[in-house]
């Protein structure tokens, strides 16, 4: 069988450069949101980890209700809100601030 050789017209060239290029920035998007939300859950476990560990040893309430289990599941929590919630903000400011730009036209007149 012989293959079909259809050529492209500008307009088709135009549209998947144009599905490439947002691809591209969807990608970049979402791995700026991914190194933004990672950075705020570091930052949120050490927040969290001293005050968390601290009042276990020194409060008589903390030492009596919160074992182990509970200071992870505190710190943990904390650290997986904080990753979604700028890791979110980020990709939408990002998207936001990309869909203000001019697009790039390819077509020729």
């Amino acid at each position: 069988m012989s293959k079909k050789v259809v050529a492209e017209s500008p307009l088709q060239r135009n549209s998947l450069a144009s599905l490439d290029q947002k691809l591209a920035m969807a990608k970049r998007c979402s791995h700026e949101g991914v190194v933004a939300g990672a950075k705020a859950a570091v930052l949120a476990t050490i927040a969290t980890a001293i005050p968390t560990m601290a009042s276990a040893r020194m409060l008589p309430w903390a030492r009596a209700n919160l074992n182990h289990t509970a200071q992870a599941l505190i710190i943990s929590t904390v650290a997986g809100a904080a990753y979604f919630i700028v890791a979110d903000k980020t990709v939408l400011a990002t998207a936001r601030k990309n869909s203000f730009k001019r697009p790039i036209s390819n077509i020729e007149a």
